[in-house]
Parts: C-alpha cells; sequence; structure tokens
C-alpha cells in the first residue's frame, strides 16, 4: 500500500515524505496482480468485480483478496488488438444474472451474453474484425437501461461513415441485441464517424462520452449526440466542418491513446496507453469540461481499463503485457485508489 499527494498532476510522493497542508491523501492498493492483458472491469451487485483478459479469453471474478476464472469465453480470436475485450453486467443481474461481453472472432467482432457457468451465445456479429487493428470493443450500460458498444473501423476508414456498416461507430442496443426502439435509425448505429472507441461513460446528468483513439496527431474525448457524425476520417480531432460534431478535449496521441473511460465523483477518468497515465477530467454540473489532470505519469506504465467501484474507490488496470509495454515483476495488476 502506497500513500500519494492527492493524485495531483499524477506527482508520486514517496513514502515517508510529509504532505503539502491542505492536500488530501490518497492511498492506493493491488486489488489483483499477475494477470495477462486485462481490459475490461464490471462490477457485480455483491461488490466483486469481472474482468476480461484480452488474450487468454477468460473472465476472472475479483474481490475479497481472491483472484479466479469464472468463464473462458469460446471462439474468441486473440490476434493483435483483438481478442476478449468489453463487459458488462446487466442492470437487473440479481433478477436476470446477464453478463455481456464483446469480442474478436475468427471472422467478425460480436457481443455475447450468458450467465455464469453457461455457454455465451452471440446477439450481435457482423462487426467488422481488422486484421490486427481498430476492433473497438467499448461495452457498458447506459443510464436508460441500454447496451452500447463501441466499435473500431478495423483498419478501414469508410466503414466509419458507411451507415450500412457497423465498424466506427456507437451501437445502441437492447439486451436481446436489437436496435434500441428510439435509435436515429431503425439500425445499432447510434452515432458514425469514429476511428476507434474503447471507453464509454455517463456524467451525473446522464450525458454520454466516448474516448476515442486518434491516428498520428490527436486523441478524443467526445460527448456523444444521438445521430452524431464524428468526423473520421475527413477530421482527427477539431475541424471547420458542419456536418461534424468536434470533440470537447483533445491530446496528442503520445500523452493519451485513450481505451477506458469512467465518471466518478465529479469527474471523467481516462486511462491512457501510450501516455501511461490517468487523465482526471472535471465535469461541470451543465456537462461541460475543465482542465484536464495527468495523475500517476510514468507510474504504472501503460493504462487500459478504468472504473468506479462500488465502494467508492476508483478501479484501474495496466497493460504492461500486451507486447507495447515493459513489465514489472507483478504486471499486468489491477489497483484501487481512494483519490
Amino acid at each position: 500500500m502506497r500513500l500519494r499527494e492527492g493524485l495531483l498532476l499524477g506527482t508520486a510522493v514517496a513514502l515517508g515524505l510529509a504532505l503539502t497542508p491542505g492536500t488530501a491523501a490518497a492511498v492506493e492498493r493491488d486489488v489483483a496482480t499477475n494477470l495477462v492483458v486485462p481490459w475490461d472491469i464490471a462490477f457485480l451487485p455483491d461488490s466483486s468485480a469481472l474482468v476480461t483478459e484480452r488474450g487468454s479469453a477468460r473472465v476472472l471474478s475479483v474481490g475479497n483478496g481472491t483472484t479466479r476464472e469464472v468463464a473462458r469465453i469460446p471462439g474468441v480470436s486473440a490476434q493483435g488488438e483483438g481478442g476478449l475485450l468489453g463487459i458488462a453486467v446487466s442492470p437487473n443481474y440479481a433478477a436476470d444474472g446477464y453478463v455481456f461481453v464483446y469480442y474478436t472472432s475468427a471472422s467478425d467482432n460480436r457481443i455475447a451474453r450468458f450467465r455464469i457457468g453457461e455457454t455465451p451465445q452471440p446477439i450481435v456479429t457482423g462487426i467488422p474484425r481488422g486484421q490486427s487493428i481498430h476492433n473497438g470493443g467499448g461495452l457498458s450500460f447506459g443510464p436508460d437501461g441500454l447496451l452500447y458498444a463501441g466499435t473500431g473501423d478495423a483498419g478501414n476508414t469508410a466503414n466509419a461513415q458507411n451507415p450500412a456498416s457497423l465498424g466506427g461507430k456507437i451501437l445502441r442496443m437492447t439486451m436481446d441485441g436489437k436496435p434500441a426502439p428510439d435509435n436515429p435509425t431503425s439500425s445499432l448505429v447510434y452515432s458514425l464517424g469514429h476511428r476507434n472507441v474503447q471507453g464509454l461513460a455517463w456524467d451525473s446528468g446522464g450525458r454520454m462520452f466516448a474516448a476515442e483513439l486518434g491516428q498520428n496527431r490527436l486523441d478524443e474525448l467526445n460527448r456523444i449526440q444521438p445521430g452524431g457524425n464524428y468526423g473520421w476520417p475527413t477530421c482527427e480531432g477539431p475541424c471547420n466542418d458542419t456536418r461534424f460534431v468536434n470533440p470537447v478535449l483533445t491530446w496528442s496521441t503520445a500523452s493519451a491513446s485513450p481505451s477506458g473511460l469512467a465518471f466518478h465523483q465529479g469527474n471523467l477518468y481516462l486511462a491512457a496507453l501510450r501516455g501511461q497515465r490517468l487523465w482526471k477530467i472535471p465535469v461541470a454540473a451543465d456537462g461541460g469540461v475543465g482542465q484536464p489532470q495527468a495523475l500517476f505519469s510514468g507510474t504504472y506504465g501503460r493504462l487500459r481499463a478504468v472504473a468506479s467501484a462500488p465502494d467508492g474507490t476508483l478501479w484501474f488496470s495496466t497493460s504492461n503485457r500486451d507486447g507495447r509495454g515493459s513489465p514489472g515483476s507483478t504486471d499486468d495488476r489491477i489497483v484501487s485508489t481512494t483519490g
């Protein structure tokens, strides 16, 4: 367990040094270690977490100091950035027991539904699969009780602007995988013009945000509007074109490369892979965003998932064993912080 100085600007304070007067202390602890590319985190009603591992296709239960496998998803093809990706727990889990996963198969990306101990059944298929990149993978339930998925363009930029393709989109569906009745069109497509969406979150006012990986210049935080077109591949970052919705924040790809996104105690938290930090973004009552602060810069390496835990802490995971990081002796791990 380590004591840190309020998570301010990501500057770690060595154990035993005095904190600045008036600065809140934050405590971090490892809740799971020696994982291999954990990709997403979702909490059950009992406050334990379900965690996906990209390459092994395992779903792990993490909680009360233990980590154990509770499912292994069949048909996962883990190549490059593909594999077992997002996970979401039914808002009616106590009654229906459903868990949802987003994964790459040999032919496509798909979403499946299952109960622990049962065989997953695909409910959405045909999401374009990249050879090694841009498979998306974000999967979350919104405050409306509907399931949302962030997809990638699969390395084919034309997918993002093609309304008939499920690639480069945010999808919105019922728990049976059908288009939500009030979607902008009769399809699953909720928004389009995305390059690679992996993080989805809603603020306390029910406004939706998405983290999007850019190409060479700018990564994005977007506020999602039904039917909105976010410009890829015409735009990377903001552009002067009224057909497209500009991002609310951008970063250089070196300081972000965002994956997970969570809303926690009035702030969005965006996990950065290449940037090796956690971005804390204040959110105002009207949904406006403030100046981002970089937390844990270079402390934990590449960060993938971030989630608001039922006990009031914030969990995040490392991705140092994904072939692009420098793993430490206990990587990959999931860290809980009180900050």
